[in-house]
């Protein structure tokens, strides 16, 4: 998830040598917060794969409820606009159909993040804060994603596979960073990918007043990784990043 001094301007961004996993609690989530990341792994013919916990229907739907739609017709429009949107970022899509506002921590869902955690075996893991005082259900994912990983990696856990690895996991940009005590700790270079993930984002109309935010909110981020990158990166002007907080030490032989 770093920027390579010796790639070119328009070369992507190097992932790590593995599958990503992208634990997300509504049908939109992961495109805005993660649509780069996903697009990059795609991008480098490595799979990603997103599991939407829920389609947003109740709480992330708001337009299609004042049309007048059924809770059965949001359900299949978000999850219309979702696929669209992994197919638009090259990614694999999971619908667990939990449901919103609010989703609820269970220990079926868990297990089900377990088997999914070992039959991808991620080399990478994304999914949302564990702090985020506006939406109650982007902490439960997180959570129940954190402990999914950690039971994974035990080898009496009841399930197919073998046990994790020790992936990292990095928690994506939630919409109120400051309220959400969000700190970036790492910045990603997604310029090489920003227009699959502004056509991702484009999939997504039921959340049309989104796409100038999260646009506006990569060029900032751009910013601020070209001036932590310094001058010998040779990053361009206006370069797109996506922020990302990383849950646990990473571990090298080399402090850079």
């Amino acid at each position: 998830m770093t920027t390579n001094p010796t790639s070119p301007p328009d070369a992507p961004a190097p992932t790590a040598a593995g599958p990503l996993l992208v634990v997300s609690a509504h049908a939109g989530d992961f495109v805005w917060r993660a649509g780069g990341a996903i697009a990059l792994t795609a991008a480098a013919g490595r799979p990603a794969k997103v599991v939407c916990l829920s389609f947003g229907e109740r709480g992330e739907s708001a337009r299609a409820w004042r049309e007048g739609k059924s809770l059965d017709e949001i359900k299949a429009l978000r999850r219309s606009e979702a696929e669209n949107a992994a197919a638009a970022l090259g990614a694999d899509v999971e619908f667990l159909d939990a449901g919103d506002y609010p989703l609820l921590e269970t220990p079926q869902l868990v297990d089900r993040l377990v088997r999914i955690h070992r039959e991808v075996e991620p080399a990478v893991v994304l999914t949302h804060t564990l702090a985020d005082p506006y939406n109650g259900d982007h902490p439960a994912a997180a959570r129940m994603a954190i402990q999914a990983r950690i039971l994974a990696q035990a080898i009496g856990y009841d399930a197919p596979g073998a046990p994790l690895g020790a992936p990292p996991v990095f928690h994506f940009e939630p919409h109120q960073p400051e309220q959400c005590d969000f700190k970036p700790d790492t910045l990603l270079d997604i310029t090489s990918v920003w227009e699959r993930k502004r056509k991702a984002m484009e999939c997504l109309p039921a959340q049309e007043h989104m796409w100038d935010y999260y646009t506006d909110l990569a060029k900032r981020r751009g910013v601020q990784l070209r001036r932590n990158a310094g001058p010998n990166l040779g990053l361009p002007h206006d370069c797109r990043a996506e922020a990302f907080v990383r849950l646990y030490p990473q571990t090298t032989g080399v402090l850079a």
